[in-house]
């Protein structure tokens, strides 16, 4: 299976719901002696619907983790930043939430989408608009998001920025946006830049459609995707292996060198995980193998390549599988919840998997 608009689809829901909780307040594998040179972290992902869940979540990345993620991919208040009006409180409830649980001595990530939930057009308004232009490069549009992005930074104060999550999928499926959203894009950064000019800016691509695109000549796209990722101050890598099958070492380590071999760039993987269960989904007509080991192995190739690569750092995207959070979605949302929910280093019942061992011999490096 690729990966498609389910992955961005369900990433939407989800924080929309979580939101309201934050807001209450086989080559040798490299010698674990060796010092570690990139960062380790997770996002923010709670396993569970209660407050005490999403507090747990953040004391856990706190003690094992040297960087975590705040990943805003839900919707923009366009017309409050249009319009120069009151920001919704909505949002500014739960951009307090997050702040107020800033991880001190943690680096952090701040990962925010400029797109939809099927990356095909502009994330929706709070009252579910999209800002209606005839495309991306709107002025209206690049003011707005500058003062959005502005606003996002000097609240959480970053270390690291995606400015705009996995955007080639914008390339596959609206290829007659794509030149006005680099337009759009170009400018703001510029912007921030001028105002924040250390800060460390990427947009995120998925390596899922990289490695296997969509599109009548992958060649060109490819080549294309490279080209742009090159251009950014790091390379914000997504990656989710089991969309695509990958299940080996050796088909880890080829996608994996896809990057190696064409990245002039430093490398940072913004968010990744495996299944460490089979996924079986019949109303989706999937069926995908998994298992504990096969997680330890992608999670040891992924580690092994960050160090001998020089990455920036690897977020893994859920500490801990979330069948709590997952029982309280809509039946029409359960099966696409179901994909990720069983990709934690950590199962449902709090007891670790293998690949935490591997995670903390790593993290003690």
């Amino acid at each position: 299976m690729k990966g498609n608009k389910m992955t961005s689809k369900y990433h939407f829901f989800v924080f929309s719901l979580l939101f309201m909780l934050i807001s209450c307040e086989e080559n040798d594998p490299l010698p674990v002696s060796a010092e570690r040179t990139f960062k380790m972290g997770f996002t923010t992902w709670s396993y569970g619907p209660t407050l005490k869940d999403v507090n747990n979540t953040y004391a856990f990345i706190e003690n094992n983790a040297d960087i975590y993620a705040e990943h805003i991919d839900s919707k923009i208040p366009w017309n409050a930043w249009i319009n120069d009006l009151e920001l919704p409180f909505e949002f500014t409830t739960e951009i307090a939430g997050r702040v107020n649980r800033k991880i001190a001595g943690n680096d952090l990530l701040l990962s925010v989408s400029l797109l939809n939930s099927n990356r095909d057009d502009l994330a929706e308004d709070f009252d579910g608009t999209v800002p209606s232009f005839s495309d991306l490069s709107a002025v209206q549009i690049e003011d707005a998001y500058f003062k959005h992005i502005t606003y996002l930074v000097n609240q959480f104060s970053p270390d690291y920025l995606v400015i705009a999550i996995e955007v080639n999928e914008l390339r596959l499926r609206n290829e007659a946006f794509w030149e006005s959203y680099q337009q759009v894009m170009q400018n703001v950064k510029t912007r921030v830049k001028a105002v924040q000019p250390n800060l460390l800016i990427s947009e995120s691509i998925t390596l899922h459609n990289l490695i296997e695109p969509d599109t009548t000549n992958p060649t060109a796209y490819i080549d294309e995707m490279i080209t742009y990722a090159n251009q950014m101050d790091f390379v914000a890598i997504s990656f989710y292996p089991f969309f695509n099958g990958l299940s080996s070492k050796d088909q880890f380590q080829s996608a994996l060198d896809l990057l190696h071999d064409n990245l002039t760039k430093p490398i940072a993987i913004v968010e990744t995980s495996h299944i460490a269960e089979d996924l079986i989904v019949p109303n989706l007509n999937l069926s995908i193998p998994g298992s504990e080991a096969e997680q330890n192995l992608y999670l040891e190739t992924l580690l092994e390549n960050a160090q001998a690569q020089d990455y920036m750092f690897t977020i893994w995207w859920a500490y801990r599988d979330y069948d709590a959070l997952w029982e309280t979605f809509p039946p029409e949302l359960q099966d696409l919840g179901q994909l990720w929910r069983d990709t934690g280093l950590i199962n449902e019942n709090a007891q670790e998997r293998t690949a935490k061992g591997t995670w903390d011999a790593f993290l003690m490096d």
